[in-house]
């Protein structure tokens, strides 16, 4: 069975498949999409050893030309140097302008491809074919895309959407656990932003999905992305509520910034930090129950996941953290905007925080 999910973009709108060996079957989703049936792939050297075959053969038998770019593995890829590389590479190619470029891989293969195709030629299309959860359920839907640069997480970048998102779970079945609890981060935040329902859902079929159940994990990421989809589509280009989407993801990008986006401390590890001091932060401020962070910690310290910073270092620097949420792109003429929450399932946009409230929120948690 494939799910179809459509984000409502007018004429930039697409289709998000969720399914069971939609790479196998891959060519015959594309071919309508390509133009000139000209097709270039990028990946990383770990995805294409386990994935490349299996849509190279299904492009090949849709009769589609492709050729292949691999570049490193990790988040170091989405640096200036690395895509300045890839354009050359491209361009070395010879592209036209109805080249489609496919990223197959996980969010930073995403984010650097889709960041490729919104300036190549000044644009073209390019399909999202994600292979880890956490870029089933987020990077791969909504159309940021980017690269970081020293003073922070994706501050380069364009907005780009995708023309089709292709989601097989089966990718899930060779990913480590680790990645794929970073992964499930991305996915109970849609529960903690606006939905307790699904939030009690995980609870009840986390653990079960976690261990590998493919219908499970399907339902989750069908639910997950109908959640951003609905999002997106009423805020684009994040001018309001599409923020609710970083919820936790402020706190996150400093931490990651901090241990030089390595493999020190993976995204959805941050974010469910982040999460976890973003509750914090709205329980000192008072308008959260403190029974709601701690049922968001036991939830996240039950499936697995780490939310103690300090067993990642024990040498916090409290200092450039806080310089970080500076360069944040929600602050706005120096002042600090946090996703905060009343409770699960009911975040909101707050500017002007006080940064000394965010400051006895790290000294008490580091």
């Amino acid at each position: 069975m494939v799910e179809k999910l459509h984000v409502n973009l007018g004429e930039r709108g697409y289709d998000i498949l969720v399914g069971e060996r939609l790479l196998a079957d891959a060519g015959r989703h594309i071919s309508p999409l390509i133009k000139g049936r000209n097709v270039i792939i990028v990946s990383d050297n770990n995805v294409a050893k386990f994935y490349l075959h299996r849509l190279s053969n299904s492009l090949e038998e849709a009769g589609i030309s492709f050729r292949c770019l691999i570049v490193p593995a990790g988040e170091a890829t989405k640096s200036l140097s690395s895509f300045a590389q890839l354009m050359e590479n491209l361009l070395e190619q010879k592209p036209d302008r109805n080249t489609v470029l496919i990223a197959l891989g996980g969010g930073v293969i995403g984010d650097l491809t889709g960041f490729a195709a919104s300036v190549l030629l000044r644009g073209v299309d390019f399909i999202q074919i994600p292979t880890t959860l956490l870029s089933q359920v987020d990077s791969s839907v909504g159309g940021k895309t980017g690269i970081n640069s020293g003073f922070g997480k994706n501050l380069i970048g364009s907005f780009h959407q995708p023309v089709l998102v292709l989601a097989d779970v089966t990718t899930l079945k060779t990913l480590p656990k680790r990645e794929l609890l970073s992964g499930y981060a991305e996915v109970v935040k849609y529960g903690f932003i606006n939905d307790p329902d699904f939030f009690n859902w995980l609870e009840q079929n986390a653990a079960a999905m976690l261990s590998g159940d493919s219908s499970l994990q399907a339902q989750a990421i069908i639910k997950s992305c109908a959640a951003k989809a609905a999002i997106v589509a009423a805020d684009e280009k994040e001018q309001n509520i599409r923020a609710l989407l970083n919820f936790g993801h402020t706190f996150a990008h400093a931490f990651e910034a901090e241990t030089g986006y390595s493999e020190t401390l993976l995204h959805g590890e941050a974010v469910a930090i982040g999460m976890v001091l973003a509750f914090a932060t709205s329980v000192k401020m008072g308008i959260c129950p403190e029974q709601d962070l701690l049922l968001a910690k036991t939830h996240l310290q039950n499936v697995g996941l780490n939310i103690s910073p300090l067993s990642i270092r024990k040498d916090w620097d409290i200092d450039a953290l806080m310089k970080h949420f500076l360069h944040d792109k929600k602050t706005s003429n120096g002042k600090l905007t946090f996703v905060l929450t009343y409770g699960i399932g009911k975040t909101f946009i707050q500017k002007d925080v006080n940064p000394e409230i965010i400051r006895n929120v790290l000294m008490e948690e580091l």
